[in-house]
C-alpha cells in the first residue's frame, strides 16, 4: 500500500447470537457513515455477514439489505470467506470452487453484539491474525461480558454498584433450594436475575418471591450456566458514552450521562431495540454536580476493566439516596438510529460518521500488545 491507498477494512455482522438483528441495524448504520465525509475515500469496506448457524459471508449489497435482514437471500452478493489466522495471509481468505483467493486487510470494525461477537472470542481471532481491530480487547471484552467478573473487579477497583451475588449452573443443579436459600439471606425481595454472559436485557428476570426466582433462574440458564443476583434499584438509568485508549488516560473522554426514559417496567430488550417506546433524554435529568459524578465513576470504571476504543456505561441514580451505582459496561452499544452511545457522542459535536473515523484511528494507533 501506499499512503494514499485507502485504509483496507473488513466489517463484520450478524453473529452467533440473540443480538444478530440488532448487529445487522448497527452495521447497516455504520456502512452509510463510512460512506460519508470524512470517511469517504479513506477506507476500503469489505461487509462480511455471520449467519446465526456461523457461516462467513463477504456481502456486496446495499446497507438496507443488512439492516433488514434480507442479505441473506442475495445470493448473487455472496461469497463464502474466513478470517484467515495466518499472519502471512493478514484478511480474509475469499472461497470458490477454484479455491481461495487472500483479500489483505488492514483493520477490522466487529460491529456483533452479545455473545460470540464482544465477549474475547472474536477479538482472539484478530489478535492472532496480527490484524488492529475497533474495540476493547480479549480480556476487557471477557470481562465487561462476565457481570460476576465484572463486579469483582469493580469491587476491587471502589466502583460503586450495587449488592450481588452469584451461583453457577452445577450449584444450582445440585441444591437448587440451597441456592435460593443463600440469595434470599443476601438480597431482600424484588431481585433482579440476571445470565452473567448475555447482553442487552437478554434473560433477565424481576423476581418478587421464591416461585419467582425459580423461574426467573431458569430463564437466567437458557442463556448462561451462570447467573447474577442484584438487589433491586428504584432509580434513575443512564448512560455515559467513552472512547479512547488508556495508555494516555488523559485522552479518554467520557460523556456526561443521558437518561434512558424505559417504556416497560425496566429497560427491555425489545424496549431498546424494537418498539420504539423508550426515549433519551441528554443530559440526564439531574444536577450538575451528579452528571459530573456519574461520569467520573464511568471513567474509574471505563479503566478498570482495561477498556479500549469504547463502551457504555450503564448507571443507575438510586431515588431518595442519590448513589451513583454501576450496572454494567457494553463494549460494543448498539448503533442503531435510537442507541444512546452514538447519540451521546454526538452531542460531543462528533457525526457518526467523524465517530467512526475516530474509532478506527484509535483501533490503528492502539498499542500492539497491550491489551
Amino acid at each position: 500500500m501506499s499512503q494514499n491507498d485507502p485504509i483496507r477494512l473488513a466489517l463484520l455482522f450478524g453473529g452467533v447470537s440473540s443480538e444478530h438483528e440488532v448487529s445487522c441495524v448497527s452495521a447497516a448504520a455504520w456502512l452509510r457513515a463510512l460512506a460519508q465525509p470524512p470517511c469517504a475515500g479513506r477506507y476500503a469496506v469489505t461487509a462480511v455477514g455471520i449467519t446465526k448457524d456461523g457461516r462467513w459471508l463477504r456481502y456486496a449489497g446495499t446497507p438496507d439489505r443488512v439492516a433488514d435482514g434480507s442479505w441473506q437471500q442475495d445470493t448473487a452478493a455472496l461469497t463464502p470467506c474466513i478470517l484467515s489466522p495466518d499472519r502471512t495471509h493478514h484478511g480474509l481468505l475469499l472461497l470458490s470452487p477454484r479455491g481461495a483467493e487472500v483479500l489483505p486487510l488492514d483493520a477490522v470494525v466487529p460491529v456483533l453484539h452479545g455473545k460470540n461477537g464482544e465477549d474475547g472470542t472474536v477479538q482472539g481471532l484478530f489478535a492472532l491474525a496480527g490484524l488492529p481491530f475497533v474495540g476493547c480487547g480479549v480480556l476487557a471484552s471477557a470481562v465487561c461480558m462476565d457481570k460476576a467478573v465484572a463486579n469483582t473487579l469493580m469491587d476491587a477497583a471502589g466502583v460503586p454498584h450495587c449488592r450481588w451475588c452469584s451461583a453457577a449452573r452445577y450449584e444450582l443443579d445440585t441444591d437448587p433450594e440451597g441456592v435460593c436459600a443463600r440469595i434470599e439471606a443476601a438480597l431482600p425481595y424484588p431481585i433482579f436475575v440476571k445470565p452473567a454472559n448475555a447482553g442487552s436485557s437478554v434473560g433477565i428476570s424481576k423476581a418478587k418471591d421464591r416461585a419467582g426466582l425459580r423461574a426467573a433462574i431458569a430463564t437466567a440458564l437458557a442463556e448462561d450456566d451462570k447467573v447474577i443476583f442484584e438487589e433491586f434499584v428504584d432509580g434513575q438509568e443512564v448512560e455515559c458514552a467513552a472512547i479512547g485508549n488508556p495508555e494516555d488516560p488523559a485522552t479518554v473522554l467520557v460523556t456526561r450521562p443521558g437518561e434512558i426514559l424505559a417504556g416497560a417496567e425496566f429497560y427491555t430488550y425489545d424496549d431498546k431495540y424494537k418498539n420504539g417506546v423508550s426515549q433519551v433524554v441528554i443530559p440526564a435529568r439531574l444536577s450538575e454536580a451528579k452528571l459530573d459524578e456519574v461520569s467520573a465513576a464511568a471513567r474509574r470504571a471505563y479503566l478498570a476493566l482495561g477498556c479500549t476504543g469504547l463502551a457504555r456505561c450503564d448507571f443507575f441514580v438510586e431515588r431518595g439516596t442519590g448513589r451513583v451505582l454501576c450496572n454494567e459496561l457494553n463494549t460494543m452499544p448498539g448503533f442503531t438510529a435510537i442507541s444512546m452511545y452514538p447519540k451521546l457522542m454526538e452531542q460531543e459535536g462528533l457525526s457518526f460518521s467523524a465517530l467512526a473515523d475516530r474509532l478506527i484511528g484509535l483501533a490503528l494507533r492502539k498499542r500492539k500488545g497491550a491489551y
